[in-house]
């Protein structure tokens, strides 16, 4: 892919490097790391690790497929809703029954949770 070879050469030279240092570096021959830089050859998926690790980016970044270096940031949210009995039974296996707290602490959590009231 022609944005993986303009990251490659992008990421190499803004560390001041040479083809050949950066072959070096990474156990390569320079004219293997010619070839990815100009997208005349796949770079394997052990290699593009390989310099997602060193550049300490990630391998998002390296495919162009954003611009953000620490990648594509995605935030799971359990499906949460109200009237929701598996949630609801979590939380009261969390908290000790026995407690004059627990009845308050699990209301407030589950309305915390679901955005909704409490039953």
């Amino acid at each position: 892919m022609k944005a993986t070879a303009a990251r490659l050469v992008e990421l190499r030279r803004s560390i001041g490097f040479s083809q050949i240092k950066m072959a070096a570096t990474l156990g390569i021959s320079q004219g293997a790391l010619n070839r990815y830089e100009h997208d005349d050859a796949k770079i394997s998926d052990d290699l593009l690790t390989t310099f997602a690790d060193y550049f300490d980016v990630s391998i998002d970044y390296i495919c162009g497929r954003t611009d953000k270096p620490e990648g594509k940031l995605f935030s799971a949210r359990p499906n949460v809703g109200e009237d929701n009995e598996e949630l609801r039974q979590f939380i009261e296996f969390c908290f000790d029954a026995k407690s004059p707290m627990s009845r308050r602490l699990k209301e407030t959590l589950y309305q915390m949770m679901t955005g909704g009231e409490g039953k």
